[in-house]
């Protein structure tokens, strides 16, 4: 029977560790990655037989890379320490690895601010409603983006898994903040490493495509103003990323664009909904 491992990177998530790691009971073998970890994380992922994984992980990209390297399983299912599994999803689990189809699978996403579920408006670098987190060894290879690291895989996907991960995205807008506040400093730190960024007016544009898409075509309207909060975090997020890279980065203000070449710049562009 193929082998399944579990695997977690964490940083610092003593809070929430125990209950993410008693959910994957049924895993063959759980791998935790501790990224430069202080608290008590690591002695609560010994406490559950984990294989520990230590260091100082910088990039997302590499932190998971280095768990999944050390993982025995035929199979890894990746779960952050802020998603739980529940007894529905983890039967699901057992039975595609059981029957190999595919070499990996989507798996759907619940997503909660403190206690309400959010399922709709997702998107625009800010949230997601599905994941390929299930996948034979060896066929997953990640990025080194500080946010959201690309990924690419080997072999062909299997059917997409029905019962969704809950994740724990925020829990509450102060949480949404600061999550928006990390994410722009690290694109900003990318965006300067590869000098490929569109401009001011044609990220101005960029965000004002992602609102609609996320409000409108994703249907955040059906989630209040919780929906109009996504889109808006979505929107913000390009043209935050290129200012912070201009203003903090690099530190010099003098790139920043007169607003009337901003204005023309999002007026001429014609690139399509992204």
């Amino acid at each position: 029977m193929a082998r399944l491992s579990a695997l977690i990177c964490v940083h610092n998530e003593e809070a929430r560790l125990a209950e993410c790691l008693s959910r994957l009971a049924f895993a063959d073998e759980l791998v935790v990655v501790l990224d430069r970890c202080t608290d008590g994380s690591a002695a609560i992922a010994k406490q559950y037989g984990a294989v520990l994984v230590e260091g100082a992980f910088p990039l997302e990209g590499p932190r998971r890379a280095a768990g999944a390297a050390t993982a025995t399983g035929d199979w890894i299912l990746e779960i952050d320490a802020d998603e739980y599994v529940s007894p529905e999803l983890a039967a699901e689990v057992r039975a595609a690895v059981a029957s190999g189809q595919g070499d990996w699978r989507q798996i759907p996403v619940d997503n909660y601010i403190g206690p309400r579920l959010v399922k709709y408006g997702w998107g625009g670098s800010f949230g997601t409603t599905s994941v390929a987190r299930l996948f034979r060894r060896g066929v997953k290879s990640w990025g080194t983006q500080r946010v959201h690291p690309s990924v690419k895989f080997v072999g062909e996907a299997g059917p997409s898994l029905r019962t969704p991960i809950r994740h724990e995205v925020d829990d509450n807008i102060s949480d949404m903040l600061r999550r928006l506040d990390r994410y722009t400093e690290l694109r900003a730190k990318d965006l300067a490493e590869t000098g490929e960024w569109p401009g001011l007016g044609r990220n101005a544009f960029r965000g004002v495509r992602r609102f609609y898409k996320c409000y409108v075509s994703r249907q955040g309207w059906r989630e209040g103003g919780w929906g109009f909060l996504i889109a808006l975090m979505a929107a913000i997020y390009p043209l935050l990323s290129v200012l912070r890279m201009q203003l903090e980065v690099r530190g010099t203000a003098s790139m920043v664009q007169d607003p009337t070449a901003v204005c023309a710049e999002a007026v001429a562009s014609t690139s399509p909904l992204a």
